[in-house]
């Protein structure tokens, strides 16, 4: 297959088509040190080094569970959060403005909250409504315009007459006096389920600012409050264009001050993932109670204010209990749960024991510096290659060129940042993709001082260069795998990222690509003497 030109042709041009698709439609994220933003280094307080190596590694997840959820909270675009080690977490937030800055170490630091509540049906919320919409167009009139509708059908009976009324009008266009006078209601959706709401994406930000509105708050029934679920993350927030809100008892029925442990497993009988969960004494006796008078309902595990589950209560529940995820659970969803259970029992706060901020000015700075170097480096390899090896050295700068394109898409589809250190990465592995090209040509070299015709030493020169060629690139692709496993920091990963895909990309560019040229070369000048080389 590799013999054939079209082959060849087609496999390059399929690669440079996907690589420009790639860098089109994601772009190259930037790093922390490029466009600004902050660093932060947590440790779990453990100033009397009393916890064995287990219970900090197990620190350290639980931890991670509640940082990720309350960063993603804030908004801050592209977060990187990462278990660095067995007792250190890095927070990376890459653009972050000074307030955001302060708002992320002020979350970061709150001990978790883990609280336990039954969900009410969502009719305990008909009195309310007409009254929460009346107050919305009156207090917020820039904001009173439904927008989208949750991909989610009321329930007979209850509200879903009056919020499916609503929906059609505003998915009809219909701006009316009588739908913008139910701003709130027209955007809250019974989806079907006991105590349970949709609402569209596009409509969050807009409920967000209606429910922290402490009218609104005093408008709901006292004993009543609405929770958001958290937001999905990755490939699931693509799917799921709505968010859930569910209808909860303001008291709790426990706090997750008496979890003793939480794990995942399989039921040994049905097979599906389960979570088990371990009590004190004290929490066994509370909980008994509280479970024991609302078997059948729902019940919402909610940690830092956001429902991570609502499962049914099945029986009463003392000291040790079981969630049960259902026929459509699956395992990686119960670990999930069991950490969010036992990140709601840490006992230990996070110290920040290291802070680096990188200004915008400072950023842009770097970035300009890193792409004067890149372009220096790269036009005084180009004019070494040109004048040293001729039309040969044309060939390897159109390689060279494919290499910059696929190593940046590669960049782009992992989802890796650019870094300052990566740009030098970058530019060393364009060294090491011309090093390459260099050993073929002086290889090509001794072939016809030898005195072999054109295609029988360029054939000798790449296959006599392959060995060198692959043990120069997997020494370093090496070095770069332990410096990112063992590197630690953002930046030596960076550097270790972007050199690694720079190395594969110039291998083949090196090896594929320049041999493709050669071979066409060779093809349209079947009787050629000599090579310009």
């Amino acid at each position: 297959m590799f013999d054939s030109l079209k082959a060849r042709f087609l496999i390059i041009i399929a690669l440079s088509a996907l690589s420009v698709w790639t860098l089109a439609s994601k772009g190259i994220t930037l790093g922390l040190d490029l466009q600004g933003g902050t660093n932060l280094a947590l440790e779990v307080r453990d100033p009397n080094n009393a916890m064995t190596a287990a219970q900090r590694t197990d620190a350290i997840d639980r931890a991670l569970t509640i940082i990720r959820t309350r960063i993603d909270e804030l908004g801050v675009a592209e977060p990187v959060i990462q278990k660095v080690g067995d007792d250190r977490i890095m927070v990376e937030l890459p653009g972050a403005t000074a307030e955001e800055q302060g708002r992320a170490k002020d979350v970061i630091q709150k001990t978790a909250a883990l609280q336990f509540q039954i969900v009410r049906p969502v009719s305990e919320l008909e009195t309310a409504i007409p009254r929460i919409d009346r107050l919305v167009a009156e207090r917020f009139r820039a904001t009173v315009a439904p927008t989208a509708a949750a991909p989610a059908q009321g329930t007979p009976g209850t509200l879903g007459g009056l919020f499916e009324n609503q929906r059609d009008s505003a998915a009809a266009g219909a701006a009316t006096d009588s739908t913008a006078g139910r701003a709130f209601s027209s955007r809250l959706v019974p989806t079907g389920g006991v105590g349970e709401f949709a609402v569209a994406t596009e409509d969050v930000p807009v409920m967000e600012r209606y429910l922290a509105s402490p009218e609104v708050q005093a408008l709901l029934p006292r004993d009543l409050q609405l929770r958001w679920k958290t937001a999905p993350t990755g490939d699931e927030a693509q799917a799921t264009p709505y968010r859930l809100v569910y209808l909860v008892e303001k008291k709790p029925l426990m706090t997750g001050d008496y979890l003793v442990d939480a794990q995942a497993q399989r039921d040994p009988q049905m097979g599906r993932p389960i979570v088990t969960f371990k009590l004190n004494r004290r929490g066994g006796r509370i909980f008994g109670q509280g479970t024991g008078e609302h078997i059948g309902d729902q019940m919402a595990i909610v940690l830092d204010d956001r429902v991570h589950s609502a499962p049914v209560i099945n029986g009463q529940i003392t000291t040790n209990g079981q969630i049960d995820l259902g026929n459509t659970g699956t395992i990686e969803e119960a670990r999930d749960l069991a950490l969010v259970l036992r990140a709601g029992a840490l006992p230990v706060p996070l110290d920040i024991v290291e802070e680096r901020s990188v200004g915008p000015s400072l950023g842009a700075d770097s970035v300009q510096k890193g792409q004067l170097a890149g372009m220096i480096g790269l036009a005084a390899v180009i004019l070494m290659v040109l004048l040293y090896y001729h039309l040969s050295g044309v060939l390897a700068v159109v390689g060279l060129a494919l290499y910059g394109v696929y190593t940046l898409a590669m960049l782009s589809g992992v989802g890796a940042a650019l870094t300052f250190p990566g740009i030098a990465g970058f530019v060393l592995s364009v060294g090491m993709a011309v090093d390459a090209n260099v050993l073929i040509f002086e290889r090509i070299r001794e072939e016809l001082a030898e005195g072999r015709n054109v295609r029988a030493a360029v054939n000798q020169g790449f296959k006599n260069a392959l060995p060198a060629i692959i043990d120069s690139n997997l020494t370093t692709l090496i070095t770069s795998l332990v410096l990112y496993q063992f590197g630690g920091t953002g930046p030596v990963r960076g550097f270790a990222v972007t050199l690694a895909l720079g190395l594969i990309a110039s291998f083949f560019t090196a090896v594929f690509v320049t041999r493709t040229f050669f071979m066409l070369y060779l093809e349209r000048r079947p009787t050629a003497a000599t090579i310009s080389i």
